[in-house]
Formats: C-alpha cells, structure tokens, sequence
C-alpha cells in the first residue's frame, strides 16, 4: 500500500469516527476543503461512494460501513504497536482521545490537565465532550467516562468517584408559592424540570427509591433541556423541581439557600463515575498514566 492510500483510509477512518468532516479535519490537522478532496480520491480509486454527506451530517454507505469495519482493527493494533514502541523507549507519547459526560470533564479532568502535560509532555489529550453516550469503539476513542450504571458491555472499568446522589430540589420561592411535595406522586401536582439524553432523545422517567421499594415516573412542567446549566437555572430561577446528579453547583447552591431539598427519603444514589475502554485492546501506554493522574487525590 502506498503512503497516499494509507492516508486516504485514514481520513475516511477518522471522518467515520467522528461523524463529522469538521471534527476529522481538525483530529487530522487538515483544512476541510484537503479532506475533502482526499476523500473524493478514494473514492475515485475504489469506484464506490463511501459516504453520505448533507449539510448538517455525514454517515457510511453500505460499502463505508463494511470498510470501516474491516481497517478500524488494523488501524487500531498500528496506534498500538506504534505507542508501545515509543513506550520502550521510555517515553510515553501519542495522543490519548478519552470520551466523557461534562460533569466529569469539569470534576476530574479540568484541575489535573496542568499535572498531566507537566508529567507527559509528548501527550496530546483530544477531549470530547459527549452526554448522549457514544459507542468509544466506533468512535476511535482511547476511553470514556460515564455514569457506572451506563457502562457499556465487555468493558473494562476503573471506578472514578464514589457513588453519586441524586437530589430533587427546588428554590425556595417555588416552594413557598407551590409547598413541597411529600411522596412521589405529589410531583404529578407540581411543575418539573426535565432532562433529555442527548444521544436518544428521549425523556428522563425520575426514578427514586425508599427502602427497597423502586419507582418510575414521567413528569411534566415548562422547561426540557439536555445541558445542565439550562435545567438548573431553570431551578434556581423558580421554574420547577428538578431531579439532578449531586454536582458541585448543586451542592453549591443548596449550602447557600438558594435551592432547598425534597423527598430526601425517596432520593437514591447511582453508581459513581467510572473510566472505561475495551477489553479488546490492549491500553494506551498513555491511558494508564492518564488513570494514575485522575485517581491521584492530592491535588
């Protein structure tokens, strides 16, 4: 295989790992229109469309997919066996692309970015933010973080944090006006800030517990939103209850009066954050320094 035909499955590669030219090209260090135009020569070369393009998204054809599948394990030993050289020499080098909720972005990897590239100077973190809950395999991802409960299978896992609450809160002005709720089903009578999963769409059901005895709920009330900051705001401003992760802002915002908790006895905890990546592959020599550094707690 020559040099330019290894590069063009490799922008292919990448432009499906990303589902997006503009992401590909920016991974890749190309301009769009390059990308573009490589991706026009394969397809050339082949004689077959590999991808679908609109203005707003890109995804394979038939013939991509299967080529995608049968280079992504090829390309993903060669990522391998190149870092595991580098490693030999004592350096640990490459790039580590870790896939992660926002929470965790901001919790864990944030205040460690300074200590990691002191430590690894010849790694280059590629961090995407993703709460709907991407596949890290199809999406050439070194690891992802995610929720314990929302692990994907055949994963290895390294838990993060403890187990996470999860808390129904309300501003104290809302409560006044509205009072508070006192089992579950007084929130059918209440208005409810909701969550909607970035990845599917869908609606968040309020699952909460008590002893044992587990139950879902679909409520309703004026705001809907997939970014945290807009569904507590909603909150904080008076909106409507919301049933959240224990975050820093929310535990923030508790302390200082400005949400109050509800049904505390029917508020369970999810499992806490954990890192995970194949078990298909053997790790990034750089994704185990990156796991030693997110576990280290003496920041």
């Amino acid at each position: 295989m020559r040099g330019s035909e290894f590069a063009e499955l490799k922008a292919f590669a990448a432009i499906v790992g990303h589902a997006s030219f503009a992401r590909a090209a920016d991974h890749l260090g190309l301009s769009a229109s390059a990308l573009s135009q490589t991706i026009r020569q394969l397809e050339t070369r082949l004689g077959a469309r590999l991808l679908n393009r609109t203005t707003r998204s890109v995804a394979p054809t038939a013939v991509g997919a299967r080529l995608y599948d049968r280079i992504m394990p090829m390309m993903q030993e060669m990522d391998a066996a190149v870092a595991e050289a580098v490693a030999a020499t004592g350096r640990t080098a490459g790039t580590l692309r870790i896939n992660t909720l926002g929470m965790a972005a901001k919790k864990l990897i944030a205040p460690r970015l300074g200590r990691f590239h002191r430590a690894y100077p010849d790694v280059v973190l590629d961090i995407v933010i993703d709460d709907g809950l991407s596949d890290i395999v199809a999406g050439r991802f070194d690891a992802g973080i995610r929720i314990g409960e929302r692990l994907e299978k055949d994963m290895i896992a390294v838990r993060l944090t403890p187990d996470i609450p999860m808390l129904a809160v309300a501003s104290p002005q809302y409560l006044a006006q509205h009072g508070e709720p006192k089992v579950p089903a007084d929130l059918h009578r209440h208005a409810c800030i909701n969550w909607r999963f970035p990845g599917s769409g869908a609606v968040y059901r309020w699952q909460m517990e008590k002893k044992n005895k587990r139950i879902e709920l679909e409520v309703s009330g004026p705001l809907i939103s997939n970014l945290q900051e807009v569904v507590l705001e909603g909150a904080l401003q008076g909106l409507g209850i919301l049933y959240a992760y224990d975050d820093d802002r929310v535990h923030e915002s508790i302390a200082a009066g400005r949400l109050k908790r509800v049904l505390a006895d029917w508020s369970p905890t999810l499992p806490g954050l954990f890192l995970y990546y194949s078990d298909r592959r053997n790790p990034h020599p750089a994704l185990r320094a990156f796991i030693d550094c997110l576990l280290a707690r003496d920041n």
